[in-house]
């Protein structure tokens, strides 16, 4: 049984006692003003911009599962041993046989592993922000002293941070390899630059898509859901059309077609500027101008994303 509330009598004396601590304050109308030791802080005001490096360092860090149990960094070390995995094959194999070039361009090896990066993306961007509106702990992160702002720049760096590390570190492991296997050291550098740039933009473009999609729903499993069918189901259905319009001699068609799936836009930046080859249909590569349109859509969808996950926080009351 718990015990039973004290009275406002027996409150009064408890906080007069000699030595409690405390100390008692007559006030008009027979009340009394409790002094329990609460001090004013005098220290230092960090601001926004720690509060910002903060939440950018803590959904970084929980990303990978840092900072967490030992089963929320099963999954994410996993998919990043399996990123890497195959470059160092690579990099063996280019050793060993004393290759001339590497199997795989800098620019294209991502898209070749686009499966493992939506998996890494539909198991963190919900754990990045569906939990925060699940449990309705944004409006604290806005009491003091961020706004609205630096949540959504913090969230979409963070997770767009941890997808470049995923997907570059590979690159370096190539690198690496290609330098220990004496390669062109001008092609192998130039080739690292590239790819670089590619990863950089799939990263932002994918970022921007989990966390809008995740930002949908409270529910980490039906966000789970969604961020892999935004990625598969398109892919899937532009792959078959281009396909088809291959099949019927409609080659023109199929370079547009690619610009409505996430990791097509980001093929057709690749091959066309940054020295990668297409996964289209016989190799197709779309033309330069087809390309700079690959390009704008491209930096139009992570803008768009942005403006979306502020226009979401907007409406949960932030």
């Amino acid at each position: 049984m718990s015990p039973e509330p004290k009275t406002s009598a027996s409150v009064t004396s408890a906080s007069a006692t000699p030595g409690s601590g405390t100390s008692v304050s007559a006030a008009p109308g027979g009340a009394y003003i409790h002094n329990i030791g609460y001090r004013h802080y005098d220290g230092p005001r960090l601001g926004r911009a720690y509060a910002r490096r903060s939440l950018f360092s803590q959904s970084l860090r929980g990303a990978y599962g840092l900072g967490r149990s030992a089963k929320s960094k099963a999954l994410p070390m996993l998919l990043f041993a399996v990123m890497c995995l195959p470059a160092a094959i690579m990099v063996a194999v280019a050793v060993f046989t004393k290759a001339g070039s590497l199997p795989v361009g800098y620019s294209r090896y991502a898209v070749y592993l686009q499966a493992v990066i939506g998996l890494f993306l539909a198991a963190q961007a919900p754990q990045s922000v569906s939990r925060d509106l699940r449990f309705k702990s944004i409006p604290l992160y806005f009491s003091r002293p961020i706004e609205r702002v630096d949540y959504v720049v913090s969230k979409f760096a963070a997770m767009a941070s941890a997808l470049f590390i995923l997907t570059g570190a590979p690159l370096l492991v190539l690198y690496i390899g290609a330098l220990l296997a004496k390669l062109d050291f001008v092609d192998q550098t130039k080739g690292l630059a590239q790819g670089v740039v590619s990863v950089v933009l799939l990263s932002l473009l994918f970022a921007g898509i989990g966390l809008v999609v995740s930002a949908v729903t409270p529910r980490r499993g039906f966000g789970v859901a969604a961020v892999i069918a935004v990625l598969t189901i398109p892919y899937g259905a532009v792959s078959a059309v281009q396909g088809i319009a291959f099949v019927q001699g409609n080659e023109a068609a199929v370079g547009w077609l690619g610009l409505f799936s996430p990791i097509t836009l980001i093929d057709g930046v690749q091959s066309t500027f940054l020295g990668g080859t297409s996964s289209f249909p016989n190799g197709l590569t779309p033309s330069t101008g087809a390309g700079f349109v690959y390009l704008l859509v491209t930096l139009a969808v992570i803008a768009g994303c942005y403006a979306l996950l502020m226009r979401r926080y907007r409406k949960a009351g932030l």
